[in-house]
C-alpha cells in the first residue's frame, strides 16, 4: 500500500507547492512510483511540473464526478512521476461538496482504488482549511507542514494542528504529523535563526534536520515548468531538496521497519 501525505499549511507563500513538487520529483528519480495530486485551484503544482492546466479531467472530477481516478491521473515527463492536475474548476468544488453525502470521504474513496499502485501519494493542499483540505486529510496517512522562516511563521499553526486533531478524532484515526519542513531560511538574519528555534520548540522532534534556504533559482524554476532539481540541479535549493528527499526516505524506511517488528 502506498503512503498518502498531505502537504499543508493554510498560510500562503510558505513553500508548500515547491516542497510537494520537488520532494515528489526526487523520490521518483530514486525509483519510487509517485503520484502528485494538485488540490489547489491555482494549479501551481500542475504547471510547476510542466503539465498543461487545460485538462478535460482534473482534481475537480476526483472530488465531484464519478470519473474513475485512472482516467484523471496523467504521466509527467519525469519517469515514475504521475499527476492528478488541477485548474480553476476546482474553485467550485467547495460549494458543491457541501450538499454531498460523505463529503469528507470523496477523495479517500477514489484514492483507495489506486493506493497499491504507488509508493507515495502527495497531496498539495490549498492555502485554506475548507472541505478540499478536509478531504485530503481524511485520505492521508500523515501531514507534512512547510513552515517559512518569517516573522508570522507560527501564526495560524495552532489552527492547523487543531484541524488535524479534529480529523483524527472524527474522520481518520490514523492521521499523524509527518513533520515540519523549514523553508526560505536566510542564514544572514537573526530572525531566521529565532524562527528555527521556535518551530523546534513547537514541534519537538518532528522537525526535519534539512532546512531549505531562500534561493532565487528555486523561485525561477516554476516559470520554466520544471522542478528545481531538474532546472538547476547544482543550485543551493536543489541540493537542499535532494538532502530532504534522502532524510524523508530514511525516516520512512525506519518507520516501516518499526511497523514490521511491531506486527511480528
Amino acid at each position: 500500500m502506498g503512503k498518502v501525505i498531505s502537504v499543508a499549511n493554510q498560510k500562503g507563500g510558505v513553500g508548500k507547492t515547491t516542497t510537494a513538487v520537488n520532494l515528489s520529483t526526487i523520490l521518483a528519480k530514486r525509483g519510487k512510483k509517485v503520484l502528485l495530486i494538485d488540490s489547489d485551484p491555482q494549479g501551481n503544482a500542475t504547471s510547476g511540473i510542466g503539465v498543461d492546466k487545460d485538462m478535460e479531467l482534473s482534481t475537480y472530477d476526483l472530488l465531484i464526478s464519478e470519473s474513475p481516478v485512472t482516467n484523471i491521473v496523467k504521466k509527467t515527463e519525469i519517469k515514475n512521476l504521475y499527476i492528478c492536475p488541477s485548474n480553476i474548476n476546482l474553485a467550485g468544488a467547495e460549494v458543491q461538496l457541501v450538499s454531498m453525502m460523505s463529503r469528507e470521504q470523496r477523495m479517500k474513496e477514489k484514492l483507495d482504488t489506486i493506493k497499491d499502485k504507488f509508493d507515495f501519494i502527495f497531496i498539495d493542499c490549498p492555502p485554506s482549511l475548507g472541505l478540499v483540505t478536509l478531504n485530503a486529510f481524511t485520505a492521508s496517512d500523515s501531514v507534512l507542514i512547510p513552515v517559512q522562516c518569517e516573522y508570522y511563521a507560527l501564526e495560524g499553526l495552532g489552527q492547523l494542528i487543531n484541524t488535524i486533531e479534529l480529523v483524527k478524532k472524527h474522520l481518520n484515526k490514523g492521521l499523524y504529523i509527518e513533520g515540519a519542513v523549514l523553508t526560505m531560511y536566510d542564514i544572514r538574519t537573526n530572525l531566521s535563526n529565532q524562527v528555527v528555534k521556535e518551530v523546534k520548540k513547537y514541534f519537538n522532534n518532528r522537525v526535519y534536520k534539512t532546512v531549505i534556504p531562500r534561493n532565487v533559482r528555486v523561485s525561477e524554476a516554476p516559470s520554466y515548468g520544471l522542478p528545481i532539481t531538474i532546472y538547476d540541479p547544482h543550485s543551493k535549493g536543489a541540493r537542499s531538496y535532494e538532502k530532504l528527499g534522502r532524510e524523508f526516505l530514511k525516516i520512512n524506511e525506519e518507520e516501516k521497519k518499526m511497523k514490521q517488528r511491531g506486527g511480528v
